[in-house]
């Protein structure tokens, strides 16, 4: 399993518009090839921070997605609205009790 972590802050301006497009996208980001789990965090503090969290079965699942025309489409209008760069984490998961 693959896990990737990413922080995305926006102008307080697009918070509305991403969590729409998000709504309209995440199916989509979900049923990518590989991919297993899709999440979306809003920090507690900051309602202008947001973290995705998805778990893809590969690294190069992950790759795919990213060279997909769905990503270039999803980050193209995402990137727009950011107020701050990105922030990506890969890693793996050590522990998980249920």
């Amino acid at each position: 399993m693959f896990i990737r972590i990413v922080k995305l802050s926006f102008h307080p301006e697009h918070v509305l518009t991403f969590l729409d497009n998000f709504d309209l996208m995440k199916e989509k980001i979900r049923n990518a090839p590989g991919n297993r789990l899709l999440e979306l965090y809003r920090d507690k503090n900051n309602d202008n921070i947001f973290f995705t969290y998805s778990y893809w079965e590969t690294e190069q699942d992950l790759e795919n997605y990213r060279e997909s025309e769905l990503f270039y489409d999803v980050w193209t209008f995402t990137k727009k609205l950011f107020n701050d760069k990105p922030e990506a984490w890969s890693v793996d998961r050590l522990v998980s009790l249920e």
